[in-house]
């Protein structure tokens, strides 16, 4: 194991030099802001890159704005502890005793701000108006009442990372506390802070805009407009490095920041050490506070995406260090992966430790690795709206290589790879080449539910039903698509072969309606087919959510054409398959016609499965 470096500023600083750079180059990445501290003093704060390509303007630590994303939760959740603290607010209490709406229970069980806190509420996602750059409403509360998500687990069972419970969270804040939130925040934590170039606010205070850095796809591109979350609490915080670093060193001294208390010392290490984890031994979640260890040392913090700007802030809590980085470009790699490698790089460098994993033997190795391979859907997502396509299509595929490992590809090397896992326990695998562990839960002597240690608290796989199992379900609906698309692209050339010998259509009565009525059928399951590309590739674009949520039309306009040429398309080819068997037809047309049925089965099934028939403009 090599020796630890000795963790000053000389050293940090030589090593983000030459670290940070290479990163920045590599993934197009316009600029960034660095900052550690260290016993309760600011060791370094750096910036790098530019924080405006056009201009060329450089990043400075003290005074250029990013925008933090999900790293705001912490200030959110130290909100709520604030109120805790003061008899308030309790954490155990239904949300709905705090709220002017109703927050609908599921198996009987209501929802707490413990829930909120550990992501454990079994909300689904809620994306709708959550970002946009020009919000027609900013009211938080009208988003939550508006916005309000199915729940789809029972709270306290299943990680499922909720933006919708963070700013619900939020909300309750500032109800109890009669203060919008974003004043709640400045007055209560910012201001004591002195992170007097911070803000919540929805305007953003143009004191704050005149400081921000541009945000960038990468640094190739030109500059985005300014995002405003509008689920404030969630992640519309705006600060500069050096105000990060006030943060970190308020929670690393058990909420003191100079001569303020933000939090009661039993408060704050209440909020470090009570841990949440339904994926053991894999990493957990305090109360809002991600767990991230490594090397033995204990690592909670939080990271944060808006569409541009990726940071994550790492508290080693008994080590007293914070690290906190923020980049301003989505960059061509994926910024999210060079947070990684900075607090991976930097625990190995600052904070070594000797790998002490254990071995399973190769026959146990193959059984499990057998027993994990298979499709699973992430219980983040969408499940009541055409958001649980993504449930179908980008499902996780856990494998078996030839070696004996396992691929989980959810976190992929730089170079795009998946990683290999192998066996260090029963069920518990970790990187071959690094730190990350990947975990199983086995119940009745079958895997049901996976996840690795970056997002076990926050996140869990569950094992794909048979009938949503992407591994069969995709390859059987393409294979149906292209039966449809023959028939729909066949009528027409038929129809001019015909016309060319001049041969009559000898189809009579109800055959002939049959006919037409299949490949009418044919033609609006194809033109289903394009409108859902259409919107998908509207809607991964640059404001395309945003755009979206102002076009509800849209939306439904979608999930009517593929309605008919899905549901539509299945009726009318059974009644095919019907006139067929019941007339005088050929082998070949038998054939056809039920092989045009089990098509448009698996397209209707597909629909379905999608979340496609549910007519809903809430996502």
């Amino acid at each position: 194991m090599p020796a630890a470096h000795p963790l000053n500023t000389a050293d940090a600083e030589a090593w983000l030099d030459g670290f940070m750079p290479a990163e920045l180059a590599r993934g197009e990445i316009a600029g960034a802001v660095v900052v550690v501290v260290k016993d309760g003093q600011v060791m370094l704060e750096k910036g790098y890159g530019t924080s405006d390509v056009a201009t060329g303007a450089p990043v400075d630590p003290k005074r250029t704005g990013f925008r933090p994303g999900s790293v705001s939760k912490l200030f959110t959740w130290t909100a709520v502890m604030q109120l805790v603290e003061q008899g308030k607010l309790s954490l155990d209490a239904d949300v709905n005793s705090y709220l002017d709406f109703n927050i609908p229970p599921r198996g009987g069980k209501p929802i707490t701000l413990r829930n909120c806190m550990t992501h454990t509420p079994g909300f689904e996602e809620a994306v709708k108006d959550l970002i946009d750059a020009h919000p027609k409403d900013t009211s938080l509360g009208n988003w939550l009442k508006r916005s309000t998500p199915t729940r789809v687990f029972d709270a306290g069972t299943t990680p499922a990372y909720s933006n919708y419970c963070a700013a619900l969270s939020g909300y309750i804040v500032a109800r109890v506390s009669g203060e919008p939130f974003d004043a709640y925040v400045d007055q209560h934590i910012l201001k004591p802070l002195d992170m007097n170039n911070s803000s919540f606010a929805v305007p953003m205070p143009k004191r704050i805009l005149d400081t921000m850095s541009k945000g960038y796809q990468d640094a190739t591109k030109p500059a985005q407009p300014f995002e405003i979350v509008v689920a404030s609490p969630a992640g519309n915080l705006a600060a500069t490095g050096e105000d990060m670093a006030h943060f970190m060193i308020a929670h690393l001294q058990n909420g003191k920041y100079g001569n303020t208390q933000i939090l009661k010392p039993e408060t704050a290490q209440m909020m470090h050490n009570t841990t949440t984890r339904l994926m053991p031994p894999l990493n957990g979640i305090e109360l809002g506070m991600m767990v991230s260890d490594l090397n033995g040392h204990r690592i909670i913090g939080h990271g944060g995406d808006t569409a541009f700007f990726h940071s994550g802030l790492y508290l080693f809590i008994n080590d007293n260090v914070g690290l906190f980085v923020s980049v301003n470009s989505a960059g061509v790699k994926g910024a999210g992966s060079l947070r990684g490698m900075l607090v991976s790089g930097f625990a190995d460098r600052y904070f070594p430790a000797p790998n002490t994993d254990g071995k399973v033997d190769a026959a146990t190795a193959a059984e499990h690795a057998r027993m994990v391979s298979g499709s699973y859907i992430s219980a983040r997502g969408g499940f009541s709206n055409f958001l649980a396509l993504m449930g179908v299509v980008g499902q996780l595929k856990v494998v078996t290589n030839p070696d004996g490992t396992v691929s989980f590809p959810l976190i992929p090397k730089p170079s795009g790879e998946p990683i290999h896992y192998r066996e260090i326990a029963p069920f518990v695998w970790r990187d071959i080449a690094g730190h990350e562990r990947f975990g199983a839960m086995v119940k009745g002597g079958k895997v049901v539910r996976v996840s690795s240690d970056t997002v076990a608290g926050i996140a869990v796989y569950d094992r794909a039903p048979w009938y949503l199992d992407a591994a069969w379900l995709i390859p059987a609906t393409v294979a149906g698509f292209v039966a449809v698309l023959l028939t729909a692209l066949g009528w027409p050339v038929l129809a001019l072969v015909r016309r060319s010998y001049g041969a009559r259509f000898a189809l009579v009565r109800k055959r002939a309606r049959a006919y037409r009525l299949v490949r009418l059928g044919a033609v609006a399951a194809v033109a289903g087919a394009g409108a859902l590309i259409g919107l998908f590739s509207i809607i991964t674009g640059d404001g395309g959510f945003e755009w979206l949520g102002n076009n509800n039309w849209a939306l439904l306009l979608v999930e009517l054409i593929v309605l008919i040429g899905s549901v539509g398309g299945l009726v009318a080819a059974l009644y095919n398959l019907f006139a067929v068997l019941t007339g005088k037809s050929s082998w070949i047309a038998k054939l056809w016609a039920a092989a045009l049925s089990v098509s448009f089965l698996m397209l209707a099934w597909f629909a379905w499965a999608g979340g496609l028939l549910t007519f809903t403009t809430n996502y």
